[in-house]
Parts: structure tokens; sequence; C-alpha cells
């Protein structure tokens, strides 16, 4: 313990740290969503009263259907796309370092800025996508406007700001692969596909299932988006579940309400992490 106590003196800054700004906000939130307080007159606890208030909305299973709608589609996309891309990066023997800055590059953005840059791309008579729509002759889309593409719209904007994050990490994997094991199997006459499928993919097992987790941690919690895009339409086609504890706390002065739903995607978040520890348990033994 003496000789280990700077150690133990940083680990209980960083244990302190997660306490007051993670698990202690964590917890008060269960506490809350229980609760019935304007945070001016005594608590008073009403048990599941704001679960069901928060259940009987209208808008609560549009939230749900669109948080898991978005989060497959951001699985599709966000998921699979940077690990093609670190494939392709990883094969590149020039400009890889300039290539790598560029893919990186919209993760240096601020989120706001990178969303209301897509807001212009999705203008229906001046934006780029119509402008491109319109050089092919076909016809323009309502991007944010229609309950058809808003959803995914949302999807392209999300993987476009995350891609970046997910590339380096794969393409950091990628480079702790031995090569003698790409060269035996080009040696057994194993072509591209079966490279990857026999070497690649075995060999960042690991790393595949962490993103695979973190990308539906990040993607169920989908705020900023539909916030500052559509506002949750039209139609409620792109509301999600954070983004209606939003609309509760700020907008409907129902703080516990909110809490609520937040308790609700604690706990469906935490049987995915569950699942996850279960699986890479298994995985080691």
């Amino acid at each position: 313990m003496r000789r280990n106590v700077t150690a133990y003196g940083f680990l209980c800054g960083a244990l302190i740290c997660f306490a007051f700004f993670s698990w202690y906000p964590m917890i008060w939130e269960v506490v809350l969503s229980f609760q019935q307080t304007n945070f001016v007159d005594p608590p008073v606890w009403v048990g599941l009263e704001n679960f069901a208030t928060v259940f009987e909305d209208a808008a609560f299973g549009p939230a749900w259907k669109n948080t898991v709608m978005f989060t497959v589609l951001a699985l599709v996309f966000g998921y699979g796309v940077p690990f093609v891309i670190a494939l392709v990066l990883n094969e590149l023997r020039h400009a890889r370092a300039y290539l790598r800055f560029v893919v990186y590059l919209p993760v240096m953005l601020p989120p706001a800025v990178g969303v209301l840059l897509f807001q212009w791309f999705y203008e229906p008579e001046y934006g780029l996508f119509n402008q491109i729509l319109g050089f092919f002759r076909l016809p323009g889309l309502d991007w944010l406007n229609s309950t058809d593409t808003a959803l995914i719209s949302l999807v392209i904007v999300s993987t476009w700001m995350n891609l970046g994050t997910g590339t380096l990490i794969y393409l950091a994997a990628l480079q702790t692969i031995p090569g003698e094991l790409y060269e035996a199997a080009e040696l057994d006459g194993a072509g591209v596909f079966k490279r990857i499928w026999h070497v690649t993919i075995p060999q960042t097992k690991l790393i595949l299932l962490v993103m695979l987790l973190l990308q539906i941690v990040a993607t169920m919690q989908v705020f900023i988006e539909p916030f500052l895009l559509t506002g949750g339409g039209p139609e409620n086609s792109t509301v999600s579940v954070v983004y209606l504890m939003y609309q509760y706390a700020f907008n409907f002065g129902n703080i516990n309400g909110g809490n609520a739903l937040g308790v609700m995607l604690m706990i469906v978040l935490m049987v995915f992490s569950a699942v996850y520890l279960r699986v890479s348990r298994e995985d080691k033994s």
C-alpha cells in the first residue's frame, strides 16, 4: 500500500470524478423518478405514477420505435462503413496519413456545426443533395419534412459525424494483426474476401464486439440530430426517447416524468451491457 500510494491517489481522483459527475446523477435520477417535486416544496413520493404518465403519452410508443429504428439503421451504416474504410486505408501505401486526417476531420467539428451544415445540405430548394439529384434529372426530396426520409436523414448525419472515430479504432486494430497470417492465407489460395472472413474478422472480434456495444449505447441516446434538425417531426417520426425526456423536463415542466423515461432507457442499456459482458466472458474462456 505504501509503495503504491501515488497510484491509489490518482485512482481516487478518477473515482471521485466518476462518482460526482456520473454515478451521483444516475442515483438521483432513479430517486426523482419516484417523486413529484418542483425543487421548491418538499418532494412527495408517488411510486410508479411518473412511469404511468409517460407510458400513456401518445409520443411514448413512437419515441421507442424511432430510437430502435435509428439504432438499427445506424448499425447498418455507422458500424459497417467505418470497418470497410479501415480495411481500404490499411491496404494503401501512399497518402495514408492524409486520408486518415480527412476521415477524422468531421469528428473535430462541434456536433452542432456538423448538424447545421447538413441542414443546408437538406434544404429542399437550394440544398446540395437536391442539386445533385437535379444534376442526374431526378426529383428532389423533402428530406426533413417527409415521414419517409426524415429518420434516414438523421442517420446519415450521425454516421458522417462519427465516422472518423470508428475508422481509426478499427485501423489500429487491423495494424496489430501479424502479417504472417495473411501470407499463410495467400499461400493457401485465399482471396481477399476469404482473408477478411478467416483472418481479419477473427483477429478483431473483441474490438468488433466493443464497438457494437458502444454503437448501440450511443445511438440509443440520439438527441442533437432531432433537436436541431426536425424538432421530433414530422408527425413524431423522428422523436427519440432522449428528445422526449428533454421535452418533459424543459417544455412540459415535468422533470420527474423525464427522469422516469431516463430510468427506462438506462435499464435497456444495462441489459445490452450485461449481454456484452456475458458474450465477452464466454469468448475469453
